[in-house]
């Protein structure tokens, strides 16, 4: 479903989208939306990443322990040959 608004632009700006629409082949309206959603989840994803930040969890660090421990699971299992497609 779609909702029709009416909006106000810097001619600047408009121009700007316009051009960026075309060049994607999207509709002014289909590339406003796009950039809207856009928007939208960097400011989600920018709050999930502080609320992390301040809950003290480091994120990257227990990928990199998971990435070791399959890597330690793999020698085990398969000798540290690679494994066969």
């Amino acid at each position: 479903m779609t909702a029709k608004v009416t909006l106000s632009f810097s001619d600047e700006t408009i121009e700007q989208a316009r051009r960026f629409a075309k060049r994607e082949g999207l509709s002014l309206s289909a590339w406003m939306d796009q950039a809207a959603r856009e928007k939208a989840l960097r400011e989600v994803f920018t709050a999930h990443a502080e609320a992390v930040g301040r809950a003290g969890l480091d994120l990257e660090s227990a990928a990199l322990a998971d990435a070791r421990e399959v890597g330690m699971v793999t020698d085990v299992l398969f000798g540290g040959r690679p494994r066969a497609a």
